[in-house]
């Protein structure tokens, strides 16, 4: 135990200097902050904490998925789905396919056509949660009926429309988190409030209507042709224009979908020199964008954005190389924040922003000062504890307390970890943790100097012994920070994430440190007792 390799002492010792280095400009005044990274070169990372939304201020919304909206989209889908599987079936119809407020009707007169159409139809949704529970668990996701007079009513059940509406969210949060990580910000918390409620915090964000602007549009993006003179009305919509006045007749048929795009970047058109965004298809949105301008050469093809005609080219030839380019006078922000929208991808379903708030750094520096005074309250009362109890040994646990301290700062920083109120919690948590092990190891040392065994002796068998029992509490309680990690959301994991780190750099410099020093100690001092 008192051999302690050189080697070891080193990458302790540099392990230390390189975590105090890390910490350093964190703690320096913002102003010699920003000049020592001006000064440093570009190679040098120069990184600082980063902190939360309870820290530093920063912008919370609270969004709400627009359930009438999807329900509309459904019947939409549904409406499609039944005139295929008419067609595919080849079963005549009168009147067409009625739409209903949940759902959609069709006349069949004749009975055997109607026999052979209904387990169709009802095969068109799959019951919900039957990808988890079989093929025949689940509520269904539509409920079709034989009215009588050959009229059959499909409607969206409740238990379908709230699975659409689960799944609308759980694609939603996704989508949205990619288009906060494209503004630039640090670990934005969003996470699901209820059952169609989106909870959107971002630490630090300066201008929350920005955030606004991404979070509140669906960026639904549809390439549809222009309708052309004499065309029956009952085959297009009249859409607003952005470029100009007036409005624009547009087919109703999507011919390529915003969806097939895999990525969308800001750009400046090379005769005007005007913002616009480039884009570029998958596979097959780029054969159905290549088949469509083939068959349409001459006709103006419109580029709608949320219900809205920003762009209505004439193709001029077909454009196969699944690639393209949006104008519509755009503003270097407006096409920087329309590409975001556009790699990121469609919302399933329109948000509604139904809360909103801005925290203040005030309220911020106030937890931040709460946080600090308790952080050194309980420092400095287990540095006294120590100090008091264990004399020479006690400076040696609280010198590698501080290291561990810094450690955990310095992994933070180097992780690009949010530090949260929970956060700062957990630190202090780990700081009677890490005093815990060398209250272990010292008193088992005193057992066995108080069973007559040699310092030498002691010293050896008090890390050895006490060092499985070490092991043990902290392995628990990382699986419980884990677990926390994993279930959690937020300022749980916060916590989670300070107090796994805790764990980890406690084995290092409660255990590895403290033997390095006591060993260095006895070397130098060649003690006739031990100090405790």
């Amino acid at each position: 135990m008192l051999r302690f390799a050189r080697w070891k002492v080193v990458a302790i010792l540099m392990m230390t200097a390189v975590a105090l280095l890390i910490i350093v400009p964190s703690l320096l005044p913002i102003p010699t902050r920003d000049a020592l990274i001006h000064a440093m070169p570009k190679w040098i990372p120069v990184r600082t904490i980063v902190l939360g939304l309870d820290l530093q201020g920063g912008s919370h919304v609270l969004l709400e998925v627009d359930s009438a909206s999807l329900i509309k989209t459904e019947v939409q889908n549904l409406r499609d789905d039944t005139r295929r599987v008419l067609r595919q079936e080849k079963i005549p119809i009168s009147g067409g396919v009625g739409v209903l407020p949940r759902g959609v009707q069709v006349h069949v007169p004749n009975p055997a056509e109607r026999a052979k159409l209904i387990p169709k139809l009802q095969q068109m949704e799959p019951p919900v949660g039957s990808a988890i529970m079989g093929a025949g668990g689940g509520a269904p996701s539509i409920d079709v009926k034989d009215n009588g007079n050959g009229l059959i009513k499909v409607t969206i059940t409740q238990a379908g429309i709230t699975e659409k509406v689960r799944r609308a969210v759980q694609q939603s949060i996704e989508v949205l988190r990619r288009r906060v990580d494209a503004l630039g910000t640090t670990e934005p918390n969003i996470q699901r409030q209820g059952n169609d409620r989106i909870q959107v915090e971002v630490p630090g964000l300066q201008n929350p209507e920005r955030l606004k602007q991404i979070l509140g549009t669906t960026a639904k993006l549809e390439f549809r042709l222009v309708a052309q003179p004499g065309e029956d009305p009952s085959n297009y919509d009249m859409l607003d224009q952005t470029d100009q006045p007036g409005k624009l007749p547009v087919e109703k048929q999507i011919m390529v979908q915003g969806q097939d795009l895999t990525d969308a970047q800001p750009g400046f058109d090379s005769r005007t020199q005007e913002p616009v965004v480039n884009f570029r298809f998958n596979i097959r949105g780029g054969q159905r964008f290549g088949e469509v301008t083939s068959e349409n050469v001459g006709r103006l093809f419109a580029i709608v954005l949320d219900g809205k005609v920003i762009s209505a080219p004439r193709i001029l030839s077909p454009i196969t190389g699944g690639s393209g380019q949006i104008s519509g006078h755009f503003t270097v922000e407006s096409a920087n924040n329309l590409s975001i929208l556009l790699r990121a991808g469609a919302l399933p379903a329109k948000l509604s922003i139904i809360e909103e708030r801005t925290v203040g750094p005030g309220l911020g520096q106030d937890s931040i000062t709460a946080g600090k005074d308790a952080a050194f309250v309980g420092a400095g009362l287990v540095l006294f504890y120590m100090l008091t109890t264990y004399g020479v040994f006690g400076i040696f646990a609280d010198i590698a307390l501080l290291v561990h301290i810094a450690i955990i700062f310095a992994s933070l920083i180097l992780l690009g970890a949010t530090l949260t109120l929970p956060g700062i919690a957990g630190i202090v948590l780990t700081i009677g943790m890490a005093v815990d092990s060398n209250v272990l190891i010292y008193e088992r040392i005193r057992e066995e100097v108080h069973a007559g065994r040699s310092i030498i002796s002691s010293l050896d068998a008090g890390f050895k012994r006490a060092f499985a029992t070490i092991i043990d509490s902290n392995v628990t309680m990382f699986v419980a920070a884990a677990i926390l990690y994993y279930f959690g959301s937020g300022p749980v994991r916060g916590f989670a994430v300070s107090l796994g780190l805790g764990i980890l750099t406690t084995i290092v410099t409660a255990v590895t440190m403290t033997q390095m020093m006591i060993a260095l100690w006895y070397q130098y001092m060649r003690p006739t007792k031990l100090p405790i």
